[in-house]
């Protein structure tokens, strides 16, 4: 028989957005759990490719209360960044149970429920096989911090591409081993698209397709950028806000925006790398060849589809969403639904909720606005305490 297991709040994703949230939670004396998919806390990281480098400085990098332990200037690698998170969660013994993937959040009058199964291979894919007996969860909130890149998205005419053509989504993509001999199309030119080709130039013939999104002012690491970042993380937090009329101004048009602007590679580090940069979208296929919006079809052996990620809420069994998928909310809080909460989606308070280094401002909110409805009871701290002390045992 499946036993239920009852939390005050059950954090969703134990990346850095559900990290934070349980650091503040913790300090209450709340009974939390961190339900994170993943065997390892960092994983959705390290799953990243090999030269994959943060864009911020390591000083704009830390989590609430531990600073990231590298030189300021310092941009981390993604290892480094996993190794972070990992070494986060230790030293504030935060109650994070991996290998359990959420299949429905649900509401039962004032409680949530959520339905689990344990990871059968520890994949990281959403959409991975699952076994084992289910496991069922109750809480009075539930804070999703799964981000918002979920899915990969892919065109539906890629299933018409030749079989002899190796093609899969930057999601996979690890180093240039993964390619065949030959050309490669990249799909995509934003930041991971332009990355990954520039990468692979190096021994392929390499096309890079899609729209130039634009560059910004400085490179990660130059010493200007020393300079301007402050700057702009200032901009990011306080000014692209939702409490400025700029910020709700131009909230929207960040939602909506393709890619943002290429912060480490330049046109010219692509021309010089010998990649051929077509800025004609690729939209469908012609005798098993990739085909662009000009009408060349381009003979290549390999492609990669740097085409970015929509978000997967199909779990979450509540009336939350508007049109286009997208959970309503205000700051995070879910009105409709009293006790539900999110941390960690794109601009959610601002600009910076989306980098490591901001999510902490969202996830302390969350944590006040959770203590302001719902005061920790003494049974939910003697609970807490029951269960670390089983931990330590």
């Amino acid at each position: 028989m499946n036993t239920t297991q009852s939390y005050d709040t059950i954090i969703v994703g134990g990346g850095q957005a559900g990290l934070a949230t349980g650091y503040y939670l913790k300090q209450q004396g709340r009974d939390i759990v961190i339900l994170d998919g993943h065997e390892r806390i960092g994983t959705s990281w390290r799953n990243r490719w090999d030269s994959l480098q943060l864009f911020t400085p390591a000083r704009f990098n830390g989590l609430p209360g531990m600073p990231f332990p590298a030189p300021a200037h310092h941009t981390p690698t993604k290892d480094e960044m996993a190794d972070y998170l990992e070494a986060y969660a230790a030293h504030f013994e935060l109650p994070v149970r991996t290998g359990i993937w959420i299949e429905e959040l649900s509401k039962q009058g004032d409680q949530f429920v959520l339905t689990a199964s344990r990871s059968s291979t520890g994949s990281e894919r959403p959409h991975s096989t699952h076994s084992g007996p289910a496991l069922r969860f109750t809480a009075d909130n539930v804070v999703v911090a799964t981000g918002f890149y979920h899915s990969p998205k892919i065109p539906a005419f890629s299933s018409e591409i030749a079989p002899d053509i190796v093609q899969f989504h930057s999601s996979a993509y690890r180093r240039p081993s993964q390619v065949q001999k030959g050309p490669v199309l990249v799909v995509g030119a934003a930041n991971s698209g332009a990355e990954i080709a520039l990468e692979l130039a190096q021994n392929h013939q390499v096309w890079l397709s899609g729209r130039h999104p634009g560059n910004e002012p400085t490179r990660p690491g130059s010493v200007l950028d020393h300079v301007i970042v402050p700057l702009m993380w200032f901009i990011f937090s306080y000014v692209l806000n939702v409490k400025t009329p700029i910020g709700r101004k131009l909230r929207p048009k960040f939602l909506n925006l393709g890619g943002v602007p290429l912060a480490r590679v330049r046109p010219a580090n692509l021309q010089a790398a010998g990649v051929e940069r077509v800025y004609a979208r690729t939209v469908g296929v012609q005798d098993g060849l990739p085909v662009l919006a000009d009408g060349r079809a381009l003979d290549v052996s390999n492609i990669i589809w740097c085409t970015g990620f929509q978000s997967d809420y199909d779990w979450i069994d509540l009336p939350i969403f508007d049109d286009e998928g997208r959970p309503i909310h205000e700051r995070g809080v879910v009105t409709a639904v009293p006790g539900l909460y999110f941390v960690g989606l794109f601009f959610q308070t601002a600009l910076a909720s989306v980098l490591v280094g901001g999510v902490g401002k969202d996830a302390a909110y969350i944590a006040e606005t959770i203590a302001a409805r719902s005061p920790v009871s003494r049974t939910n701290q003697l609970r807490s305490g029951t269960r670390q002390d089983a931990r330590a045992a």
